[in-house]
């Protein structure tokens, strides 16, 4: 029973080393990150092993990428661009997943099987008539040229499809029974049950859109149009990068993304747990 025991210890203190040694690799891009921000330039791009930490905390970096960027307006457009999509992915994803998952209509497998074969194929096959819709539109260097390929998700529809899917038959059936059509069903039955679902989509949207790099810089090219991300990349320069400008840009626009990370933690926790999905 002893030996029981110890070994059931060593196993739980076997896997927490194993998460600490994970956690800190994970944490050790940011903290370079951090640490480049304040030094200078000859620091940054030493070759010395050992230049970990900055002899000087300079915030001489902070201070140039602040005078040069809009970061306000940064911002806004990313915020924007979060917000939006957020909202389209989960209001478009959620009634055409109810329509696939509960609903028997004609065609209905081959509608959802061109769904599963755009998540099949790269998305950089889009960007061409993306690009080309936007443009006959005339609405380039604007936030819905931003929000445009994001109006629609496949892999929403599907990850609602599946959720309306794991739902009992009997509610829709006691909704018909009390007199409601199939929107009132819906809308008062069926959605408040996939919110779990929601929130999942909704935090892999905002991390998707704040990440999207080649986009943005496809389609606005107005400086006052620019994201965060694609702001960062125009700092690479092609000849030489003066990195702890980059990093302290870099770690000024990942405050969005934490402020939103603490208001709505729980949420976030709980979306990812339920819906078995990883980002």
């Amino acid at each position: 029973m002893d030996s029981m025991e110890t070994k059931k210890k060593l196993t739980t203190i076997l896997i927490h080393v194993i998460l600490i040694i994970v956690s800190i690799t994970m944490l050790v891009p940011f903290i370079w990150m951090i640490l480049t921000a304040f030094k200078t330039v000859t620091e940054a791009t030493s070759v010395d092993p050992f230049t970990i930490f900055p002899k000087i905390w300079r915030k001489d970096a902070f201070i140039s990428v602040i005078n040069n960027m809009n970061f306000l307006l940064l911002y806004k457009n990313t915020l924007l661009l979060i917000f939006f999509r957020v909202v389209c992915a989960v209001l478009t994803a959620t009634m055409a997943g109810y329509a696939f998952g509960r609903l028997n209509f004609k065609g209905r497998d081959l509608c959802f099987s061109l769904v599963l074969f755009q998540m099949m194929v790269p998305v950089q096959i889009f960007i061409i008539p993306q690009y080309l819709m936007v443009s006959k539109m005339g609405m380039l260097n604007t936030i819905f040229a931003l929000v445009f390929p994001g109006i629609v998700t496949a892999f929403g529809t599907f990850l609602l499809r599946q959720g309306y899917m794991g739902l009992p038959k009997d509610l829709e059936e006691a909704a018909r029974l009390d007199g409601c059509n199939i929107g009132q069903t819906f809308l008062y039955i069926m959605a408040p049950l996939t919110r779990s679902s929601m929130v999942a989509l909704g935090i892999f949207t905002a991390v998707f859109a704040f990440k999207d790099l080649m986009w943005p810089m496809i389609v606005n090219t107005d400086k006052n149009m620019l994201v965060l991300s694609s702001a960062l990349a125009k700092m690479q320069g092609q000849y030489v990068s003066k990195f702890p400008e980059l990093m302290a840009a870099s770690l000024i626009a990942c405050i969005p993304m934490i402020v939103i990370y603490m208001i709505f933690q729980k949420q976030f926790i709980e979306g990812i747990a339920t819906s078995g999905g990883k980002l």
